[in-house]
């Protein structure tokens, strides 16, 4: 016998009803952005290897082991991407986007990166990605923060917290990166496999270890605040009194510095402690040289990613059920002739302003198991078609539960052209019923 085929490890499918509650998490932010002035792009999943490289850094966990390339029929090294950035940046600069314009996107969608699967952490992953670009201010540093702080409250979202550092400019940085890489090279033989291979090639990533044994050592290196010069000072000074202003917390963590080489300046993180070991709930910072970098018009750029998978697992502990969506009616056609009926009826209410939430009974069944995948749908109300009722051009109307006629309302029988107006009444205010399930 052949073996069963199942999903890749790491690559998770996604069934209802937890895809009702994704829907509600990527609504609720799609909406929020909309909002705010941004709008969506979509990039493809494939890329050309380079771009990961140039983006990225060669000297990265993502690149050097995590990245799934392989060659096209042309011999052409693709790779699926790892992140969303790197894409959004080369469609603008493709698409002429920004020549003296500003843009602000957002975008969802699957990433990849081959690594231990483990709770929140998957081979394929999703994230729901924003970028600004264009803007050199704090002021936009800020909006995306006020926009997350807002996030985690429609969410209902409270163990949050918001992390904040800035790691200057590119050559306040190399100053900084010389005298790390000395006081990491005194400490050699403390130093993980890890850190000594970054420590000539980028040792700002040795700040970013997780490895407790690092922990007092890289708490008594030298600090990027002591580096900065006076201009990303001020941004940063500016970016914290709008954040006090709107009444975001945050907390300066000097140590805190991002994985991809692109980041300067601004960088955050929202960290949680109810997700165990993966505390980064969406994390980011500006890019300012990124666009030049990879050939385009210096750009100054910020943006940020959210891991959904970590996002909607929050969202489950906070105990915020997700809204269901339930058909308004169920139509039962139980004998010859009415399946024609129950269709003309079906679009009649759909058609009808405001439009109802309908569904047909399909396949075959008798009337009680209709009857019963009528209740189990949490329909307010059932459109029972029998032949009498066909012949005479009416339907029977049955309340399924309690609601703003009252528990008990007998069911009637009314004519096909009333239908709607009957039913109307049955849908107002709030309904009591059977609980539908909801994914906790």
């Amino acid at each position: 016998m052949s073996e069963s085929l199942q999903a890749l490890r790491g690559m998770e499918d996604l069934l209802p009803p937890a895809s009702g509650t994704w829907q509600h998490v990527e609504n609720t932010l799609r909406g929020l952005l909309l909002d705010y002035g941004y709008q969506e792009i979509r990039v493809p999943i494939v890329e050309r290897t380079e771009l990961f490289k140039r983006s990225i850094g060669e000297v990265t966990d993502i690149v050097e082991k995590e990245m799934y390339t392989f060659d096209d029929r042309n011999g052409v090294s693709v790779t699926l991407r790892p992140e969303a950035t790197a894409g959004i940046v080369r469609a603008c600069m493709e698409h002429g986007l920004l020549r003296n314009q500003r843009q602000k996107f957002f975008s969802t969608g699957p990433m990849f990166r081959y690594e231990k699967p483990q709770k929140g952490r998957y081979r394929q992953f999703h994230q729901f990605d924003v970028e600004a670009l264009g803007f050199a201010g704090p002021d936009i540093d800020a909006e995306l923060l006020i926009l997350l702080a807002r996030l985690w409250r429609l969410l209902g979202i409270s163990h949050v917290s918001l992390q904040i550092n800035t790691l200057g400019t590119a050559e306040t940085r190399q100053r900084y990166r010389a005298d790390l890489s000395s006081f990491f090279r005194e400490s050699f033989d403390l130093l993980d496999e890890d850190s000594r291979r970054r420590l000539d090639r980028n040792p700002l990533r040795i700040l970013d270890s997780k490895n407790a044994e690092l922990a007092d050592l890289i708490a008594r290196a030298p600090q990027m605040t002591q580096y900065l010069d006076a201009e990303s000072a001020a941004h940063f000074a500016g970016l914290r009194t709008l954040l006090d202003d709107a009444g975001v917390a945050h907390t300066v963590n000097p140590r805190l510095v991002r994985g991809l080489d692109y980041y300067g300046r601004t960088v955050f993180e929202w960290v949680t402690d109810r997700l165990g070991s993966q505390g980064a709930v969406c994390a980011g910072g500006r890019y300012d040289g990124l666009v030049a970098h990879l050939g385009g018009e210096a750009t100054p750029a910020i943006g940020f990613a959210i891991g959904l998978e970590r996002l909607v697992e929050l969202f489950a502990l906070a105990g915020q059920p997700a809204p269901t969506r339930v058909p308004d009616v169920y139509i039962v056609a139980a004998g010859e002739g009415t399946s024609r009926l129950a269709f003309r009826i079906a679009e009649s209410l759909r058609n009808d302003v405001p439009p109802m939430r309908v569904e047909v009974h399909c396949g075959s069944g008798g009337f009680k198991s209709q009857m019963k995948r009528a209740d189990r749908s949490g329909a307010q109300v059932a459109v029972i078609l029998g032949e009498d009722e066909v012949a005479a051009g009416a339907a029977v109307l049955k309340p399924l539960r309690s609601g703003p006629m009252g528990a008990g309302t007998e069911q009637q029988t009314v004519a096909v052209a009333s239908l709607a107006d009957a039913i109307r009444p049955y849908l107002a205010g709030p309904l009591t019923g059977p609980v539908i399930e909801t994914v906790r």
